[in-house]
This record gives structure tokens, sequence and C-alpha cells, in this order.
């Protein structure tokens, strides 16, 4: 029962945060390493990609990547992957997608326990750098780990402690990386429902925040922003000289068969809520048409939770700098407008603009549910009952409204009472 209540947590967490995926995040921020200059006078240094697999909490789904950089007695860790909750207005600037994130360098023995004390699977890959190059990629890191250097502006997909691990390996090398050209996943949001699974709350809460641009094809190794497919694919990658570029790979943690929460029950799920919502605004319908009455609670309640849905999602598309946010066809469904709807039907002197709001739904939802499967942008299962359920409500009041208000002459009048 605990687990269940920590995933809805960890669902209305993600939604009041718009719903934007954390990937390969810690809220840590462990001090620099004061000697870290001191590495590039090493004689023999193995430098090595720690792969971290999911965790329980919805920033670990995806796990997370680092460099690891030793020899000499020396053992030093290099992190893209910080941030720190206390800097001012996190939250909003993380959804308008100006969240800055750091490189960081410490003891590798505090970075491996987190892991172990959560039982998430570690997996450690030596590169097959030469010298020259272990040395040139151990300074790129300290540029970066530098105070006036190691903030940068994090990307969940583009430009995250797995992109950004990739990028300083080519700089470093000396010939060009070639990673294998298959993709495990055709798309980002594909990719995502992958780690996601046990959390379909989650993914209800990104599908309603991430547009098409979630949904292009991948190319390259574009797929490799998540960890594990990072791993995997390094690992069969070499460089254009022929060297391969995983030189030996072990385990540096067995950890649990799956460190992430069970499955949600079939019947905590947003589909099935989405139907069993569904069935009640056919049931209201229902009660509402053979007593031709305009419950107003009931119209209230829906459009008003759909106005504020369309106030974040107006906000994502219009606002936030994430590229994935825009364009976003549920704009058409989850807009400001419906607080307008939310509104007018609580004052009859209102009724016609309220009338006019319903017929705009009953027009996009009728398109939406007719082109959206000829669209690129893939919708969560869980929205269509959703949208079935205004369209159903948004034609009952149309029908109702418009039989109370005007007479059989289209003169208007007020003869019936609705409650």
């Amino acid at each position: 029962m605990m687990k269940l209540n920590k995933n809805h947590i960890n669902a209305i967490a993600i939604m009041i945060a718009m719903a934007l995926s954390w990937f390969c995040v810690r809220a840590e921020k462990p001090e620099p390493l004061n000697n870290a200059n001191s590495y590039a006078n090493t004689d023999s240094l193995t430098v090595s990609l720690i792969t971290c697999y999911p965790g329980p909490e919805i920033y670990e789904l995806c796990g997370h990547e680092a460099i690891r950089v030793r020899g000499e007695g020396r053992d030093s860790v290099w992190n893209f992957g910080m941030f720190s909750f206390n800097e001012p207005n996190f939250i909003y600037r993380f959804v308008k997608g100006e969240t800055d994130y750091l490189c960081v360098g410490y003891p590798f023995e505090w970075f491996l326990p987190e892991y172990v004390d959560r039982g998430s699977k570690v997996v450690e890959q030596d590169l097959n750098l030469t010298q020259e190059e272990a040395k040139k990629l151990l300074g790129i890191l300290q540029t970066h780990a530098l105070p006036k250097n190691r903030r940068y502006r994090y990307n969940y997909v583009l430009d995250n402690c797995a992109t950004r691990i990739t990028d300083q390996l080519d700089k470093a090398a000396s010939s060009r990386i070639i990673y294998p050209d298959t993709l495990s996943f055709p798309t980002f949001r594909q990719e995502m429902r992958n780690y996601h699974k046990n959390y379909p709350w989650y993914q209800f809460g990104i599908d309603l925040a991430l547009g098409s641009g979630l949904d292009r094809p991948l190319q390259g190794r574009e797929d490799m922003f998540v960890p594990v497919e990072m791993m995997k694919k390094s690992a069969g990658a070499h460089f254009f000289d022929g060297r391969q570029l995983v030189r030996e790979e072990r385990i540096l943690n067995e950890g649990r068969e799956s460190a992430v929460l069970p499955p949600t029950p079939w019947w905590l799920t947003p589909l099935f809520i989405g139907w069993v919502v569904a069935v009640l605004s056919v049931i209201f319908s229902i009660l509402s048409l053979r007593k031709n009455q305009l419950y107003k609670w009931g119209y209230f309640s829906w459009f008003f939770i759909l106005g504020l849905g369309g106030c974040m999602v107006t906000f994502l598309v219009f606002v936030s700098s994430h590229e994935a946010t825009s364009p976003n066809s549920l704009l058409l469904w989850l807009n400001p407008l419906q607080l307008i709807f939310a509104v007018c039907v609580l004052w009859r002197r209102l009724r016609r603009g309220a009338i006019m709001m319903s017929w705009y739904n009953i027009v996009a939802m009728v398109c939406m549910l007719l082109a959206w499967p000829f669209q690129r942008q893939v919708a969560n299962p869980a929205f269509f009952p959703l949208m079935i359920s205004t369209l159903i409500l948004s034609s009952t009041y149309a029908i109702i409204a418009y039989k109370d208000s005007y007479n059989n002459n289209g003169v208007y009048s007020s003869r019936k009472k609705t409650s």
C-alpha cells in the first residue's frame, strides 16, 4: 500500500512541476575537488563511463551517467547531473526551460553508495583512450568544473548528464568515435515510455505537457540521452582508427532485478480512470436530458479542471523555451477558454457565451478525434475518453441550453428554469 501511495505522490509532484521529465539528476551538491588539477600530472590515467540503472524516484527513472578518472591512487568522478532546489524560482525556471545544471568533480567514494543503497545496478566501462586523450579529457572536465564554467543550460533530451559526456569524449578523442547506427526506439517519447512503464501517471503528465517535438524520428545517437542506452551503444562503438571505444566492462553493483516501483494496478491507471470519467459523463448527460436541467455544478467542475490544464499547456507552448513543448495539438482542447465556459455556466445572462463555447468544443473534439491518427503527435491513450467526455458534456449543454433559452421562433425565452 505504501508503494502505491508513493507512486501517486510522484504523479502529483510531476504535474505540479508541469510534467517535465527530470533525467540524470541529484539534489545534493558535493563540494568540488580542491586538488583536481593534480590529476593532470599523473603518468597513467584510466577513464571509464559509470552507468547507474534506474531507481524508484521519478528523477531516477532513466538512470544516471558519469565519468570516472583514476590513476596513481587518485579516484574521481565527474558529474554533469548536479542541481540545487535552493536556487531562486527553481520550479518556475525549470518549467520555463531555464534550468541550469552543474558539472562537479569529487571523490568516487562519495558517488557509489547512493546507488548501492537504492539497489540500482551500476556498470563501469573502461574506455580505450590513449594517455594523451585521457589527459586531454581530464583537462576538459576540469575546465568545465571551474566555478565560472560549471553551469550549463539543461535540456532533458538534448543536453543532459549523458549527452554532455559524449560531447566531451568527441572533443578529447584524436579519432572520430563511431557508434552503432541502430536505434533502440523510433522517437524520444517511445524511449521515455519504455523507462516509465511502471509510472503511468508520470507518463500521462509528460504526454500532456510535451508536444510533437518528442515524436520526430530519432537520428544518429540521439537515443543515447538515456544512460542505459548510452552504455549499450558505447559497448559497440569504435574509433575511426579501428580501436574499440570500450576496453573492459565490469559490474560495480549487481543491485536488484528492478529498483523501480512495481507496476501500477490497472484500476488505478489513467486509462481506466479516463473511461470511468467517460461513463460518468454519459450517466450525467442522460440524467440532464431526461430532466431537461442544467446541473451547473457538474459543468462548472469539469470545464474548470480543463481550463486549469489549459493554462498549463498554454504556458508551455507560448512561454517555455523547451523545444518539445510546442507545437502541442492538445491546445485545441486544453486552453484557458475552458475557464470562460466554466464561468458562463454559472449565470444565466452569460449563457450565450457558454453555448458558443459548447459548440467550439463539439467541433474541436470531433476534428481532434477524427484527425489524430493522421498527425505526428502521439497521444496518451487516456486522453481519448477524456476528450469523449468533453464532447458529451458540451453536446448535452448545448442541447438543453438551446431548448431552454429559445422558443421555436428563435426568440429568447426564460420560461424554463434550470438548477
